[in-house]
């Protein structure tokens, strides 16, 4: 099983920036401004005190889509690019190369800031890099024949083309491009991270909880997992049969919080770094349950979806990126800043008002979208406050990367 190989070595630190020696560092300390940045922006768009023109799609198509394929892709962009490496045992982007694919991200975003009048420009620059980031990541898996992980491109590669698809409803070739392109983007970005979850979660609770555990993994019921998502997905996104949805979701909420369980050990809640990302993934779980009953209980699908975005996505990238840097720059996972804790529930209430709030008095509805703006922002202040020092800055113990 390939996994992120997290070394511990402590020695005296050197100095330089080491901003571009490997993907993790640019990606996620743009992805902490980005989230930053996108959601203050949003904000003056919301309450129109900006003056960014936006045509063609609503404001809030053009908001999902700079968190999904901006923010999330970021965070995908900077795990993989220091996982492949880690798993095929191939360097790489890194120095100028690396330098050159985070500025496409950024010129991607700064182009969106404006609205869609440089829409075009924006669109050549955000799928060119789409496109480098999967050559960069598929090159090394292939040289190293490590067939089983082209999965992990087929799934960067189907958000590439709901980009494509986007930019194609936008121009008015593809009709409802748009609503395709953020929903297929929300179920590609949690089928990724049932993914990769299934690969790192378990490995981080075995090695960070006092207590020594082994997890039992059943390839019967992750396989049974990956099926049932992969019904879903194709019923939500090409059929569209509302009878088949409530079964099928629901039936995924039963059987991966079955796995949740068995990953569950007393230990995670003495770890941040741990119930973060469990906390997470029973979130994503939720979500499946509650876009199982949405219909039942007449739940507005905007609600289902942040659950998915803010609860999953969102939770889950910035407890993977705090896991990860600490890791991969040489330092104690077992000593993480206990400010972490701040931005974890930060983004914790985030998805209370943004999602539960709305449930209990939609009255208050825009009130609960300021209050979950401002606690998200505060979670991501906290991420980077912490984190730009540790990115920035060269491994502790003198080891490239």
């Amino acid at each position: 099983m390939a996994i992120v190989q997290i070394q511990m070595h402590q020695s005296n630190s050197t100095k330089g920036c080491a901003l571009f020696n490997l993907g993790f560092r640019p990606f996620f300390l743009g992805a902490g401004i980005f989230a930053i940045v996108s959601i203050v922006w949003w904000m003056l768009i919301y309450s129109s005190h900006s003056f960014v023109q936006i045509h063609s799609i609503t404001s809030a198509q053009w908001h999902a889509h700079e968190m999904l394929y901006g923010y999330s892709l970021a965070v995908v962009a900077g795990f993989l690019l220091t996982a492949v490496k880690n798993w095929t045992g191939i360097q790489t982007l890194h120095g100028k190369p690396l330098m050159g694919l985070f500025a496409l991200w950024v010129g991607a975003r700064v182009l969106f800031l404006f609205g869609t009048s440089l829409m075009l420009w924006a669109a050549i620059v955000d799928l060119l890099f789409g496109l480098v980031l999967i050559l960069s990541i598929s090159q090394p898996i292939i040289r190293a024949k490590q067939w089983p992980q082209l999965a992990v491109v087929a799934k960067v590669s189907l958000l590439w083309t709901g980009n494509v698809v986007f930019y194609l409803g936008y121009y008015g070739v593809l009709q409802d491009g748009m609503l395709y392109a953020i929903n297929g983007a929300v179920l590609l970005l949690v089928s990724l991270i049932l993914m990769i979850g299934r690969r790192v979660i378990p490995f981080f609770i075995e090695r960070g909880v006092q207590e020594k555990i082994k997890i039992q993994h059943h390839k019967w019921l992750d396989i049974t997992i990956l099926v049932t998502f992969l019904a879903l997905f194709i019923n939500e996104i090409f059929y569209r049969n509302p009878q088949l949805t409530p079964y099928l979701a629901c039936g995924l909420f039963l059987i991966n919080g079955y796995r949740l369980y068995h990953w569950h050990t007393r230990g995670i809640w003495r770890v941040p770094l741990l119930w973060s990302l469990y906390l997470s993934a029973w979130m994503i779980n939720v979500g499946f349950l509650v876009y199982g009953v949405q219909a039942l209980f007449s739940i507005p699908l905007v609600l289902v979806m942040h659950l998915f975005t803010i609860g999953g996505i969102g939770l889950m990238s910035i407890a993977m990126m705090a896991r990860v840097a600490l890791g991969h720059t040489g330092r104690d996972i077992r000593k993480s800043s206990i400010w972490l804790v701040l931005a974890f529930i930060a983004i914790i209430l985030s998805l209370l008002f943004r999602v539960f709030a709305p449930m209990l008095d939609m009255q208050l509805y825009s009130s609960w979208i300021f209050v979950s703006a401002l606690f998200w922002i505060l979670g991501f202040v906290v991420f980077v406050w912490i984190y730009t020092p540790i990115l920035v800055k060269p491994r502790v113990d003198g080891a490239p990367g």
